[in-house]
């Protein structure tokens, strides 16, 4: 049977799982939460850049991302930020939502899978 690693479990859930080379990341939000929109994803799209690295990958392996945002007025300012950080790494498959955040001052929380 394929080994299952974890990193950074919990009561309720893991940071990071990786199976067969595949790497699926929690959701990630900013610490930050006095920053904007553009200041928040500029925070997370670095917490997933660390987080890729400490399972072995990067960005330009990226398969999928799903991006919950508290104002969907936000994406225009929130993919500014997105298509900088992407750069030529190529573009996953994805989804952008409007969504009330489990805090209200997060504004953008963005999940990613990648294989490595």
């Amino acid at each position: 049977m394929a080994k299952i690693t974890r990193q950074g479990s919990n009561a309720i859930l893991s940071t990071s799982v990786e199976y067969h080379n595949f790497v699926f990341l929690a959701g990630i939000t900013a610490d930050d939460l006095s920053k904007d929109i553009t200041g928040q994803t500029q925070e997370v799209v670095a917490k997933i850049d660390a987080a890729l690295e400490a399972n072995g990958t990067d960005k330009t392996h990226l398969l999928n991302a799903q991006i919950w945002l508290k104002d969907i007025r936000d994406r225009e300012a929130m993919n500014k930020v997105w298509v900088e950080w992407l750069g030529d790494a190529g573009r996953p498959a994805r989804a952008c939502v409007q969504a009330n955040m489990a805090d209200p001052r997060h504004l953008v929380e963005i999940m990613v899978n990648a294989c490595r």
